[in-house]
């Protein structure tokens, strides 16, 4: 791991306990959205590290309250929920990934998915809510997409998105490698 990444991983527990972050203070009138890009190849070392930062947190700050969804699970979830996931894990068997890709479409249409995240999270009644899963969600569900229709969700509450990828402020590369999809969030720390 490179010296610039843990130094960026260094100031995450600072700003999102920071009264800026949580209050949504000087974003001018924009929504409460972080993004943490990291290279892909350090996804396990980030997931350790979040569960460190939870965990610490919960210690140091008990009364401020995190959420953590992780995308993937959360759509394991809706289509076990939905009871589509054992026909989705046969259609993928049987007919490929770009037949399943067609065939959860409609079930995981972004508005579908931005209400069963707001279900989850509750931002109503936390104060961070932490997205994982990104990259494991993908190619089935894109995040950009996802983030739009949360905005009128999330009730102010701040969202912070781990991003196993490049944002440059203005547009999300998912491992560094796929399309650029413009997206307008802040970077959580340079």
């Amino acid at each position: 791991m490179n010296e610039s990444l843990k130094s960026r991983l260094n100031q995450i527990m600072d700003r999102i306990q920071s009264p800026e972050l949580l209050n949504n203070s000087g974003l001018g009138n924009e929504i409460g959205f972080y993004i943490f890009d990291y290279p892909p190849e350090e996804e396990l070392f980030i997931r350790e590290y979040i569960k460190f930062i939870i965990d610490t947190l919960a210690k140091k700050k008990p009364d401020l309250k995190i959420v953590h969804i992780n995308l993937f699970h959360l759509l394991i979830d809706y289509l076990k929920s939905r009871k589509l996931y054992d026909r989705a894990l046969d259609i993928e068997k049987t007919k490929g990934a770009e037949a399943l890709s067609k065939a959860l479409k409609g079930p995981l249409h972004e508005e579908k998915i931005a209400k069963a995240f707001v279900e989850a999270a509750r931002p109503d009644s936390c104060d961070v809510v932490m997205m994982t899963g990104v990259g494991n969600a993908w190619p089935l569900f894109r995040s950009h997409t996802l983030l739009t229709n949360l905005h009128p969700l999330m009730a102010g509450t701040p969202l912070v998105i781990f991003y196993p990828g490049v944002y440059d402020g203005q547009t999300l590369s998912l491992f560094g490698r796929l399309p650029n999809n413009y997206y307008r969030a802040f970077r959580l720390v340079p």
